[in-house]
C-alpha cells in the first residue's frame, strides 16, 4: 500500500511540475519525415509580434483588398481607382438577393418540416406505419436542397439593378457562374 502511496505522489508531483514541457532532440524513428519540434521565441522570428494583424475577409465583402504588406507595415497600398478595384452592389441586388436566398432556402426546409409532421400524425393516428426510411430520405434530400438554396438564391439574381431577371433565374445562374470563375481565374 506504501509503494501505491509513493508512486501517486511521484505522479502527482510529475503532473505538477513548473516545467512539464520536454523537448526532442531527434526526429522519432516513426516519423523520419517529419523535423523536430523546438519552441519558437519572439527573438528567433524576423518580424516583433506585436505586428501582426489578422486579415480574413472573404472576396467581394470588403470595401478594399487585404493586402498583408499594408497590415504589417503600416503603409496604405496604392489605390487602383475610385473604390480599388471592387465594385460594390447596389441596395437594390443585395435586397433581390436576400429575398432569392430566403425563398430557396425556406421552401425546401418548410417542405421538410410539413413532411415530418405528416408522417409523424399518420403513424400516431396508425393510418400508416411510416418505415424509418422514408423520413430520413426526406428530410436529407430537403434539407440538403434547402442548403444548395444558399448557393442558387445568390447566383440565380440579376446583378443588373435595373433588370429583375426571370422567375427562376436560369439565364442568370448560366451567366454569372461563368463570370464567377473568370473573376477568379484573373486574380
Amino acid at each position: 500500500m506504501k509503494q501505491l502511496n509513493t508512486s501517486v505522489e511521484t505522479m502527482k508531483t510529475l503532473i505538477c511540475a513548473s516545467n512539464p514541457t520536454h523537448y526532442i532532440s531527434k526526429c522519432s524513428p516513426w516519423r523520419p519525415k517529419f523535423p523536430a519540434l523546438y519552441p519558437r521565441t519572439a527573438e528567433k522570428l524576423n518580424y516583433p509580434l506585436s505586428t501582426i494583424k489578422p486579415h480574413a475577409n472573404a472576396k467581394g465583402f470588403s470595401s478594399r483588398p487585404s493586402n498583408v504588406e499594408s497590415d504589417v507595415t503600416g503603409k496604405k497600398p496604392p489605390s487602383k481607382g475610385k473604390n480599388n478595384g471592387d465594385d460594390e452592389l447596389p441596395q437594390v441586388v443585395l435586397n433581390r438577393i436576400i429575398g432569392r436566398i430566403l425563398f430557396s432556402v425556406g421552401v425546401p426546409m418548410g417542405l421538410g418540416l410539413a413532411l415530418l409532421y405528416v408522417f409523424g400524425m399518420l403513424k400516431e393516428r396508425q393510418i400508416w406505419d411510416v418505415p424509418i426510411w422514408i423520413p430520413f430520405f426526406t428530410t436529407f434530400l430537403t434539407f440538403g436542397t434547402s442548403t444548395l438554396g444558399i448557393a442558387f438564391g445568390t447566383l440565380s439574381t440579376s446583378l443588373d439593378a435595373e433588370r429583375e431577371g426571370s422567375f427562376l433565374g436560369l439565364n442568370e445562374v448560366q451567366k454569372n457562374w461563368v463570370e464567377m470563375w473568370q473573376d477568379e481565374d484573373s486574380s
